[in-house]
């Protein structure tokens, strides 16, 4: 069964922008505050947003944290926009809670504050949210997970690769999908690491990069050699855990699953390093946040949610070469038609 699960309809039509009004787009700035600067998927959220800002005639400034979890960096970063007197920011928070104090001095000074991918806590801390549904990015290739390992899932030994002891929003919606994916009981759904279910070696923190991913997965390799099942945060983690995997000789025999959709993922998949990952769409994220400053500095319009939801979700997507019933996927060729590379 293959088909996409993203939405056709995602034009500023859907958002309800309105580009009437009197403030010239050259003098509209505005920021882009990642986690960090060498993730490829916050790369092309810069390069989608600089593209953006080029076309609409906008003035863009580029801040990113020094390594996932840097919340310091951030804040500066939002003082900085505040400073300059900018229309509107774009954020992925690193602290979804931490930061959420200047996120409100920046509302206050009138800057329209939309957070990307991940989630502020509580979300409505920002003007608005463009993102993945990320819970639904984790159950997708928990479902697949179970079904490809059928009967076997009931011995499964899972090892769970997050990102940081902070426990951001966009890390527990991912692990908690996934789980619920899978079968496994989450206790809290707000919250990683409180499951009884003893099929789960446990969680280690790649800090979304592919050291991290390598140090987390051979330190849960220590813990149960017979890991058989590895979910990760996102694809950088998966190919540290891939290597960790390969060290011991291992890489043949586990299956790991993960999120983000990124070329370099999606060729994974492929090669077989990954078995599926649910693709994700950052430019889009981007480019359209850019579109809604821009509407928010000529009229003032907020951009809409998706109805039924307390966001705008921008699409996720399974990619897998060895479909299953009852997940809706594409494969790994129409997966790197759609990737962000």
């Amino acid at each position: 069964m293959k088909k996409t699960l993203l939405s056709s309809a995602l034009g500023a039509a859907v958002l309800g922008f309105a580009f009437a009004g009197s403030a010239q787009a050259a003098e509209i700035g505005a920021c882009l505050i990642t986690k960090t600067d060498s993730n490829p998927f916050f790369v092309k959220m810069k390069e989608g947003a600089q593209k953006k800002a080029d076309e609409l005639g906008m003035t863009l400034k580029a801040y990113a944290g020094k390594m996932d979890g840097d919340n310091e960096s951030q804040v500066a970063a939002i003082e900085s926009c505040i400073a300059d007197g900018a229309k509107g920011i774009l954020i992925t928070p690193s602290d979804t809670k931490a930061i959420v104090s200047s996120v409100k001095q920046a509302r206050d000074a009138g800057i329209l504050v939309i957070a990307l991918d991940t989630p502020l806590e509580p979300i409505d801390a920002a003007d608005a949210t463009f993102a993945t549904d990320n819970f639904m990015a984790g159950k997708l290739i928990g479902e697949w997970a179970l079904k490809t390992l059928g009967d076997k899932a009931k011995d499964a030994k899972i090892a769970l690769l997050d990102i940081n002891v902070t426990q951001p929003t966009v890390e527990v919606l991912r692990d908690q999908g996934f789980l619920t994916g899978f079968g496994i009981d989450t206790v809290d759904i707000h919250r990683n690491a409180d499951e009884k279910d003893p099929r789960i070696v446990g969680n280690d923190f790649s800090d979304g990069n592919e050291e991290g991913g390598r140090r987390a997965m051979e330190n849960l390799l220590q813990k149960d050699p017979g890991v058989n099942l590895v979910y990760t945060i996102n694809e950088p983690a998966a190919a540290g855990a891939y290597e960790a995997l390969k060290a011991v000789g291992r890489e043949k025999d586990v299956l790991i699953v993960s999120v983000d959709g990124g070329c370099p993922g999606v060729k994974n998949v492929a090669d077989g390093v990954i078995g599926a990952t649910s693709q994700q769409y950052p430019l889009l994220m981007a480019s359209m946040g850019m579109e809604a400053i821009k509407a928010f500095a000529e009229s003032g319009k907020k951009p809409e949610k998706t109805p039924g939801l307390d966001f705008f979700n921008t699409g996720v997507t399974l990619i897998t070469d060895k479909p299953v019933d009852g997940v809706p996927s594409i494969d790994t060729k129409e997966g790197l038609a759609k990737c962000w590379g």
